[in-house]
């Protein structure tokens, strides 16, 4: 785990200014595993294209080369497309990190066939503040809940 350091002036009772520091913990990896009864290329669609993902992830999805724009109520969020493999993996970064240097950061869809019995499930890789990857996990699995009624799965 990696720490950085944000420093705040504080006012003495002398009324000189002194810095403290404080700690912030990175971000935690997490992933979530979901088995879904449909084709990886049908499954593909959906997490790539600005209508697949409209359909579940959020209201409204604009996308222009790299970066797609998610539309949500009143709220917008930008991300990079930072590599994709078709029908296996797709994998974006908020502009938001990227703007802040935090670039180990991401989120990422990930198609896994079982080879024995062709089974598919989707991986769903993200990161969170330590004390918020349980409300991220619970946000996840209520999207991914929402992809398999949309594509009846």
């Amino acid at each position: 785990m990696h720490l950085f350091t944000i420093k705040i002036p504080i006012l003495r009772q002398n009324y000189k200014l002194e810095k403290i520091n404080l700690k912030m913990a990175d971000k935690e990896k997490f992933e979530l595993e979901i088995p879904v009864k449909a084709s990886p290329k049908m499954l593909f669609s959906f997490l790539s294209t600005p209508s697949g993902l409209a359909d579940w992830f959020c209201d409204d999805v604009n996308s222009r080369g790299e970066i797609f724009t998610f539309f949500w109520e009143d709220s917008e969020e930008s991300a990079k497309l930072i590599a994709k493999k078709t029908d296996k993996f797709i994998r974006f970064r908020w502009m938001t990190d990227e703007e802040a240097g935090d670039k180990q950061y991401y989120f990422e869809f990930k198609i896994e066939v079982d080879d024995l019995t062709n089974d598919v499930s989707l991986i769903v890789i993200d990161f969170a503040e330590p004390d918020e990857v349980e409300e991220s996990k619970q946000l996840w699995d209520s999207q991914v809940h929402q992809l398999l009624h949309t594509i009846g799965a």
